[in-house]
């Protein structure tokens, strides 16, 4: 399904081995972990992945896993496993940046469903990241006057604009608007803004 790892958090072995047998199942490489203490012992290197968590356990519990896995990696999806009562925790947990609550006993085929949105959000941080990374080696290429056409061009500026105040004629804007377009690879104008917002 996914070059994404699933970690699991879960005290319960039979919570863990359940959700460890149905996403392998499915073709997601996933591990578990028996507390907080255990996974932040042996934090993953994975660039990005999806964590499961169950809300009480003990020692540490759901939200202080929120909210240490926020500040290490803050890219990686959070889903929690909750019972009944503690559905109003998951909802003020999910307004803190966690992306789903599953609630026990949870359904295979809703767990399935959600980690595939956690793996497929996943893979679009990763095309975003890899799309950022682009831009910043385009610009690289760009002198330090196609630059500044670059920013005013992203700033909406227009060439009478962008010739006044670069002190230039209009018909030098366009030839370095031109370049600039040639550097950076956009076959429009709403491609060089969408760069520059991406970057910003």
């Amino acid at each position: 399904m996914s070059d994404h790892s699933v970690f699991i958090i879960d005290d319960d072995p039979a919570v863990r081995d359940a959700l460890l047998r149905v996403l392998r199942g499915r073709g997601v490489r996933a591990r578990g972990f028996a507390s907080g203490t255990e996974f932040f012992a042996a934090l993953p290197e994975d660039a990005s992945a999806c964590v499961i968590t169950d809300v009480r356990m003990p020692g540490m519990g759901g939200a202080e896993i929120v909210r240490r896995l926020a500040d290490l990696r803050e890219t990686w999806p959070v889903i929690v496993i909750t019972g009944h009562a503690d559905v109003s925790m998951a909802v003020e947990m999910m307004k803190a940046g966690i992306v789903d609550f599953i609630e026990k006993p949870f359904d295979p085929a809703r767990l399935v469903e959600v980690v595939k949105g956690c793996l497929a959000q996943l893979g679009d941080l990763d095309a975003r990241q890899q799309a950022r990374q682009q831009t910043r080696q385009r610009l690289t290429r760009l002198t330090p006057r196609e630059r500044q056409v670059f920013d005013a061009l992203v700033a909406g500026a227009s060439n009478k604009e962008m010739a006044l105040n670069l002190k230039i004629s209009p018909r030098t804007v366009e030839v370095f608007r031109a370049k600039v377009m040639t550097k950076m690879e956009a076959d429009s104008l709403s491609a060089l803004v969408r760069m520059g917002l991406m970057i910003s």
